[in-house]
């Protein structure tokens, strides 16, 4: 989704962003100031080590950047290795150095420590800080002359080592929480919008085929009313049952259900049997839904030998991959049925004297 590709593209832009800043500050003001004070340490290559380690990290987290993958399993060693870097470094710096500019690795691993940790909980960031800070803390007092300038030193460098890539595991935090509730709102947003058009889609289709049947339908019921048509006709009494099997059809149309034309059969079904017609339904086979035209096709034929069946009818039904047929045999005499208006459908009509059979077939392949 649109939603999903922004947030995943402004999480990389702060990847990004981050890296940048921890790259400056370890390979190149860190790189400086160890270079600068390589005099005053007794084993400079304790700290070129530790520098390395943290490039190392800076460079995995490029390729991962570059690749679009997270540190996943390898989270964890990074974040042990940047503090190794830390306790290492520390262990080989000059007394009454801490928190000066030969104390290159306490403004450079808390960011490297953030590159790894970015998309975690803040808590997780709080903590690496945390511990981060306690390990320069416990090198000055445990291994270094404690002094007020050097408790002074680390306190306001403290300020910037700490507070900075807090505000910024911050920031990432709430723009994290902003592009879920933005994508939230667009699939909500996308959601009701679909909503609205099948709504009005379905108030579409629906008013249609109200208009279709108030071709039938309307002059039935006009008929009724002025007296021209008189309920105790036989003709009439079928053509109102027809009526109402196609009303409980167009019903049935919109209910979402496994099979829709065995729904909507049954249904047809059922306004024979309200007038003490015995109907047996039987479906043998599985096929592909058929379109809601080819439905209507299907079913317009069955529902008018239903409505007219005088005691009994037995329906049936048999589909496949390739052909899906709709029997009717009831007691209804002879009849002459519309042909059907989708193309692919065949209706064909066998009559036996009191009895007659009617089948429609559809061939899904074909259409």
């Amino acid at each position: 989704m649109a939603e999903d590709q922004t947030r995943a593209q402004l999480q990389r832009g702060l990847r990004v962003a981050v890296l940048l800043v921890a790259a400056g500050s370890a390979l190149g003001l860190g790189l400086l100031n160890l270079t600068q004070n390589l005099h005053r340490y007794g084993s400079p290559a304790v700290q070129f080590c530790a520098w390395a380690a943290l490039t190392a990290v800076l460079a995995v987290e490029a390729v991962l950047v570059v690749r679009e993958r997270p540190w996943s399993v390898w989270r964890t060693p990074a974040v042990v290795v940047v503090l190794a870097a830390s306790a290492a470094s520390y262990s080989a710096l000059p007394d009454g150095r801490t928190s000066t500019t030969a104390d290159w690795i306490f403004g450079a691993a808390n960011w490297v420590g953030l590159v790894v940790l970015l998309d975690r909980p803040l808590r997780t960031t709080v903590s690496f800080l945390v511990a981060h800070e306690l390990l320069a803390f416990l090198n000055l007092v445990l291994f270094h002359d404690v002094t007020r300038s050097s408790l002074a030193r680390f306190a306001t460098g403290s300020v910037t080592v700490f507070g900075i890539p807090l505000c910024v595991a911050v920031v990432a935090v709430v723009l994290g929480r902003i592009s879920e509730e933005a994508a939230a709102a667009a699939r909500e947003l996308e959601r009701v919008r679909t909503a609205e058009a099948v709504a009005a889609a379905s108030h579409r289709r629906r008013a249609q085929r109200f208009a279709e049947l108030s071709t039938t339908a309307v002059p039935l019921l006009e008929g009724l009313a002025d007296g021209s048509l008189v309920p105790s006709d036989p003709g009439v009494r079928r053509r109102a049952a027809i009526e109402a099997a196609r009303m409980r059809r167009l019903f049935a149309e919109t209910d979402d259900v496994e099979n829709p034309l065995l729904h909507e059969l049954r249904h047809c079904a059922d306004i024979a049997d309200r007038k003490g017609v015995e109907v047996e339904l039987d479906a043998r086979g599985r096929w592909p839904a058929p379109p809601v035209p080819v439905r209507r096709d299907l079913t317009d034929a069955a529902l008018t030998v239903l409505a007219t069946a005088r005691s009994w009818a037995r329906v049936t039904v048999v589909g496949g991959d390739e052909l899906v047929s709709v029997s009717v045999v009831a007691d209804c005499g002879e009849l002459v049925l519309p042909p059907p208006l989708t193309p692919g459908v065949q209706v064909e009509t066998v009559g036996s004297g009191a009895t007659t059979w009617m089948e429609a077939r559809w061939q899904p392949s074909r259409n």
